[in-house]
């Protein structure tokens, strides 16, 4: 059985990272245990603030998986303890927050039984480049870096030079 995928357009290349985020997304627990907060700090700064208590620093854990943050705690039930009553249970959590690619985690702090997880998206610098066109057939191999891999008729260094120095010239004759 084939599998309808948003991203199924032949225009839509290189987006295969964007259907499997999707896809964690969709396989997060909904379980709302422990509740969080996300909040906005700034232009490019976020907090994540989970209700943590009862958990100690050394029952949490924080690891990047894959641009998914993901949240562990795990309580050891004390057998030295003898409840009459038990309403608070030792339990065991993740949550799993998938991060956009580029956000990086500042740091954590645990304070008064809340956990905060500040994040950061860097300022990214938009960036032109000019892609060479290069002439003649690509046979048996790919176009790479400029080049084409596994051809092994390729001309020398200095025969490649001197062949982008007469088109250039070609070009300036044009104008």
């Amino acid at each position: 059985m084939s599998r309808l995928s948003l991203f199924n357009s032949p225009l839509l290349l290189g987006f295969d990272h964007f259907e499997r985020a999707l896809d964690r997304v969709s396989k997060i627990s909904s379980d709302g245990y422990p509740p969080y907060n996300i909040e906005q700090l700034g232009e490019n700064a976020l907090r994540i603030t989970l209700a943590v208590a009862g958990f100690a620093m050394g029952d949490l854990a924080i690891t990047i998986e894959d641009n998914q943050l993901v949240v562990r705690g795990k309580q050891a039930d004390d057998p030295q303890r003898v409840y009459l009553h038990r309403g608070i249970a030792a339990r065991q959590f993740q949550r799993s927050f998938v991060l956009a690619e580029g956000i990086e985690v500042r740091g954590a702090r645990l304070d008064n039984g809340l956990l905060h997880i500040d994040l950061v998206r860097p300022e990214v610098e938009s960036r032109v480049r000019t892609i060479e066109i290069a002439s003649g057939e690509i046979a048996g191999g790919e176009i790479a870096g400029g080049e084409i891999a596994g051809d092994s008729q390729r001309p020398p260094s200095g025969a490649r030079a001197d062949t982008q120095e007469r088109a250039s010239s070609a070009v300036e004759r044009i104008r």
